[in-house]
Order: structure tokens, then C-alpha cells, then sequence
């Protein structure tokens, strides 16, 4: 009988951390299962150089309508990127996002065809649904943790590259 307490007991303390992140992995392995599910992205800028940062790909319409919602762990070189956009096929468009349920800060970053940057959003109003609009048609956007794009110098026309991107 005590036995099966102590092996109760152990099951419930192991069972906490899930429990208490929605049953998502947690620590190490966490940041495993992100890692292997980027891709490296670089922006090069003529004034400050190259910057690298290890993004997530949200490729299918459900994986680019969820974004980085909810989410309060981006990395300070993470983000994701939405390519191909849009999504669903078609010639590039024109893109507006939002903040809805998003507790982070991000710059969105819209990222013309020809793989240059048309236009940053910096610092965006966490939970906002206001539409934050691309301002021209684009090919790929490109989502990091808030405030990056300035600390790093990271401007309009600056070029932007990723394993698989054409042009």
C-alpha cells in the first residue's frame, strides 16, 4: 500500500510541470523541439551589417492565422517567419496582421518579393487588433522579438535571406 502512495505521489509531482504550461514541454526540451524546427534567416544592412537570427516557418494558413500567438518566449534571435506568403498560394499581396493574444511586443517586418525589406512595424501594442498593414504587396513576413530591428540598426531595403528563398 505505501508503495503505491509513493508511486502516486511521484506520478502527481512529475505530472505539475505539464499541467502548468498546458502540457507543452518545458526547459531544455522545449528549446530542443523549437530548434529543430528553424531555419536560419539573415538581414543583411548596408550601415550595420549581417545579423542572424534561427526563426520558426509558419507556412500553411492555420500555421500563419496562430503566428506567435500567446506566446512570451521569444528568443532574442528567434521570431518566425511566414513564407511562403501568402500562404494559401497566389501571387504576393498586400498584408495587414494584428496583436490579438499576443502578450509580446514584436517588429513585424514585411519583406518585398524581390527579398528587401519594405516596411517595419516596430514594437507593436501587445493585444492590439488594430491592422497593421504592409503598406505593398510582399512575399514573406518576418516576425522578432520586439525592439530588435532598432537595437540592431535594421532598416527599410535592407536584404533578407533563408534556405529555400528565391531571387
Amino acid at each position: 500500500m505505501t508503495s503505491r502512495i509513493i508511486v502516486a505521489l511521484v506520478a502527481a509531482a512529475m505530472a505539475v510541470p505539464a499541467a502548468c504550461t498546458g502540457g507543452n514541454a518545458t526547459g531544455a526540451a522545449a528549446n530542443d523541439i523549437v530548434a529543430a524546427k528553424t531555419v536560419p534567416v539573415t538581414i543583411t544592412s548596408a550601415t550595420t551589417g549581417a545579423h542572424r537570427f534561427a526563426v520558426e516557418v509558419a507556412k500553411t494558413p492555420a500555421e500563419q492565422e496562430r503566428g506567435l500567438m500567446f506566446r512570451t518566449d521569444i528568443p532574442k534571435d528567434g521570431g518566425m517567419l511566414f513564407w511562403p506568403y501568402p500562404a494559401d498560394g497566389g501571387p504576393p499581396r498586400a498584408a495587414s496582421f494584428w496583436m490579438k493574444n499576443t502578450p509580446s511586443p514584436l517588429d513585424i517586418i514585411y519583406i518585398r518579393p524581390d527579398h528587401t525589406i519594405a516596411r517595419i512595424a516596430e514594437n507593436t501594442t501587445p493585444y492590439s487588433t488594430d491592422p497593421i498593414l504592409s503598406g505593398e504587396p510582399v512575399g514573406a513576413v518576418l516576425e522578432l522579438r520586439g525592439g530588435r530591428a532598432a537595437e540592431l540598426g535594421i532598416g527599410e531595403d535592407d536584404a533578407v535571406t533563408w534556405p529555400g528563398a528565391n531571387g
